[in-house]
């Protein structure tokens, strides 16, 4: 009795195992199915990949700087009347341009920063502007056609000094003035594409890269949309206070 239930039980079994495989198109007593899509690639018709090479990267410096005469602040404000002064640079507003040039990168661009001075005596308001700032980064080998990429500003150090000499409203006169330094620091770095065979032997992918026919090109930035250092969106007049 033992032996015949035995029987019975294998040939249940076997039964199951078949029936279960047919899912997956195999007559074995256990399954092995790929259930996963053949990853299928497009032939290349090229050995060839290209690679980024890097011409040069450091950390460098951003010096944005300007001098304002103290009466654009308030009427009959003096360097004895200021008590301190207060900076506040807008990182995210900031214009910044960058070109490149051989071995050279140049950055030009504006930040926006509002000036607070307290005055003995005198109510002073808040003024907004945009202070200019430039730098020219040597990089030896950089041409014109390779990729710069630039990592965020980060302001190293405020810097003022009162009692500047400059222009008066008028233009006409030397005046009372103070003058801010903001110190910017980030990152650059250069890349150049080239072109690696099977060998591993690279190619530059433009030869011509570096070659400037005729004269030397200009480049003329796009104003930022407050208008600037001077302002009131309009590109004329002077940094306008605060209300």
């Amino acid at each position: 009795m033992t032996r015949q239930h035995d029987k019975f039980a294998r040939a249940k079994m076997r039964a199951q195992l078949k029936s279960s495989c047919k899912t997956c198109g195999c007559a074995a007593s256990t399954c092995n199915c790929n259930f996963k899509k053949p990853v299928t690639t497009s032939p290349l018709t090229s050995d060839c990949v290209v690679v980024n090479s890097v011409v040069c990267s450091k950390t460098v410096q951003k010096v944005a700087e300007v001098t304002l005469p103290l009466a654009l602040f308030a009427a009959g404000l003096t360097v004895e009347d200021i008590i301190g002064v207060r900076v506040d640079p807008n990182l995210t507003g900031a214009t910044v341009n960058a070109r490149l040039i051989n071995d050279k990168v140049v950055n030009i661009g504006l930040i926006p920063a509002t000036i607070t001075i307290t005055a003995l005596g005198i109510e002073v308001p808040l003024l907004t502007t945009s202070i200019p700032f430039q730098a020219h980064t040597d990089c030896p080998g950089a041409c014109p056609e390779d990729l710069l990429q630039e990592g965020p500003l980060q302001v190293e150090g405020i810097f003022v000094q009162p009692g500047v000499p400059v222009l008066g409203l008028g233009g006409l006169t030397l005046v009372e003035g103070i003058l801010i330094k903001i110190i910017l620091r980030t990152n650059i770095t250069v890349t150049r594409q080239l072109i690696k065979n099977q060998h591993g032997e690279l190619c530059d992918a433009n030869p011509n890269r570096c070659t400037v026919i005729g004269t030397p090109p200009t480049f003329v930035f796009p104003a930022p949309p407050n208008g600037g250092l001077l302002g009131g969106g309009g590109g004329g007049g002077f940094p306008t206070p605060a209300p």
